[in-house]
């Protein structure tokens, strides 16, 4: 059980569907995640809904049946929010609102909300603000009164244009009025990332709650804010690095997740920018999570999004001194062993072992284990970056001549 703070929890409940693309399983490892999620917007999830369908209910997303036990459950329960694990369509968030007496929320907006939580700059603030906006705008009907106002009241409003109408132009205006901010800002950011010069730029990239931040700690020196919950950190973070006689330029990005809002990805798409243009990507995975292959599949589903699946990666598989594998008693011969049951060993051992001259590596960031060995690794891929950008300088790498005339 997650370790409850003492703050004033809302009493929500998690609904999803298992369906021909998706099984139970996989539905039962993303409620888990939907639930660190809600716990991470303030929410205690007391009860988890599913329900079998070939496809969600154009109308209402579960069947009518299932939509009226949920609606016993809120009234008996005093439940005050409700988060769906898949995007609700405006039209099904509506009817399901007419049905059931609460806060009716999907995946996105859930995750829309932290983001809000943990902006810290202006940036960060404005990139949210443009992206709850975007999710906004075909939601306006029957919520109108929601909206905070930016403008309004005598002189404002059109001929005939209703409540809802003015405010569809309101955000409409505030989202244009947003990209061209970000635009300013981002115009700002690309002169200080040239202004950095021609150093080895190196980005942590990474599921979300994986230990970036710390590992950034653990390397740059650096104070990056750390916490066991979902998007710790929004804000990229540079610092400069030097390991042994080598400077180099490394970046804490945000974190991804499955089911990443498209309208985060393109209001936040500056933020990216740090791993379009970095030379080497560290793609730090929590080994100890037991649907880190899935983590590792959803990072580079969006890095392909984002054009920078074609970078150097070196794997780094954090978290090693939480990592736990179930054993089968040797007389159990009806156990069937699977992937849980892998020593890191055994691991070691699979397609990891197979990722060419960049072998995998095993840490733990936060006891700092097998550092030495990351070090090395992240100082020799550096290095034959920095000796291809600069081939002649002798004073870092003063036996790069002799090596050339060994190849020769």
């Amino acid at each position: 059980m997650l370790e409850k703070e003492k703050i004033n929890f809302e009493k929500t409940i998690i609904v999803g569907i298992v369906t021909q693309n998706q099984g139970e399983e996989k539905l039962i490892e993303y409620l888990d995640e939907l639930e660190f999620l809600t716990y991470t917007a303030g929410g205690e999830v007391v009860k988890r809904f599913w329900q079998k369908m070939d496809k969600p209910n154009p109308k209402t997303f579960l069947g009518t049946g299932k939509i009226e036990e949920i609606n016993f459950f809120v009234k008996e329960n005093e439940i005050s929010t409700i988060v769906f694990d898949d995007e609700l369509s405006p039209s099904q968030q509506k009817n399901i609102s007419k049905i059931i007496d609460c806060k009716i929320l999907d995946r996105t907006h859930l995750i829309l909300d932290i983001f809000a939580q943990r902006a810290e700059t202006s940036y960060a603030r404005t990139q949210v603000e443009l992206a709850q906006c975007i999710y906004l705008l075909p939601r306006l009907s029957g919520m109108w009164t929601h909206l905070e106002r930016q403008k309004g009241g005598i002189g404002m409003r059109g001929p005939g244009e209703t409540e809802i109408e003015t405010d569809r132009r309101i955000v409409r205006d505030r989202i244009a009025l947003l990209k061209e901010k970000i635009k300013t800002i981002d115009r700002q950011m690309s002169v200080q990332r040239g202004n950095r010069g021609a150093m080895v730029r190196v980005a942590l990239v990474g599921y979300t709650n994986v230990g970036k931040s710390t590992l950034m700690n653990a390397v740059g020196k650096s104070d990056v804010f750390v916490e066991n919950k979902l998007f710790a950190t929004l804000d990229t973070t540079v610092r400069k690095v030097v390991i042994k006689n080598m400077p180099f330029l490394l970046s804490d990005t945000v974190g991804f997740i499955r089911k990443l809002p498209t309208q985060l990805i393109e209001s936040f798409k500056s933020t990216l920018d740090e791993v379009r243009e970095a030379d080497l990507l560290l793609h730090v995975v929590d080994i100890s999570h037991p649907d880190f292959e899935d983590h590792i599949d959803a990072v580079n589903q969006i890095l392909l999004e984002i054009k920078s699946n074609e970078k150097p990666i070196i794997m780094v598989f954090n978290k090693i001194d939480a990592y736990k594998h179930l054993t089968i008693e040797e007389d159990d011969l009806i156990t069937e062993r699977t992937k849980k049951h892998y020593t890191l060993e055994e691991w070691k051992h699979t397609w990891m072992n197979s990722m060419g001259e960049k072998k995998a590596l095993f840490i733990s960031a936060t006891n700092k284990e097998n550092f030495e060995e990351f070090r090395k690794s992240v100082y020799e891929a550096v290095r034959s970056i920095h000796i291809t950008r600069f081939p002649y300088n002798k004073f870092l790498y003063p036996d790069y001549q002799d090596a050339e005339e060994d190849k020769e």
